[in-house]
């Protein structure tokens, strides 16, 4: 049997301990709406610079006319890059495990598209994405792809 904590005997303690305990609770609250609201604002600067790098590829397409695409692999560099950046500021707005496993999976694919490594190099990038795939399918319940990691209450 184990022994009565002080707080226990005393109600002072005992309240003094519940008054700390809500502050700190608060206080937590309170960093985690400060922290949902800068991740606000970058997917937001995010999604902005994305805007103004599809614009750009794009206006670049008109001003090169068929020149542009001789380059396949500038083209493919860039597309790609504006994609995991989409798939980025989706991560940042809604953090899920599957979210961030996509994020990934999109990351080390557009890396794997775009690369001219040595074979093994392509062999480890493959291992990663079943690994992903694993992940997904056998460590995270359906329950939690879609519930939120950090909880706001």
């Amino acid at each position: 049997m184990s022994r009565p904590t002080p707080q226990e005997f005393d109600p002072k303690l005992k309240a003094r301990q519940e008054k700390l305990d809500k502050h700190d609770h608060r206080i937590e609250h309170v960093f985690r709406r400060i922290l949902h609201t800068i991740e606000r604002i970058i997917a937001a600067i995010t999604i902005i610079v994305l805007l103004v790098a599809m614009g750009w590829e794009i206006s670049r397409i008109f001003v090169t006319g068929i020149e542009y695409f001789s380059d396949i692999g500038n083209y493919l560099h860039n597309v790609l890059t504006i994609v995991v950046g989409l798939e980025f500021v989706r991560m940042l707005i809604d953090t899920t495990p599957a979210s961030i496993l996509e994020v990934l999976t999109v990351a080390i694919t557009r890396h794997v598209v775009l690369s001219h490594d040595d074979p093994w190099s392509i062999v480890a990038y493959i291992a990663c994405i079943a690994g992903l795939f694993a992940i997904r399918r056998f460590l995270i319940r359906r329950s939690e792809l879609k519930e939120e990691m950090v909880e706001m209450e």
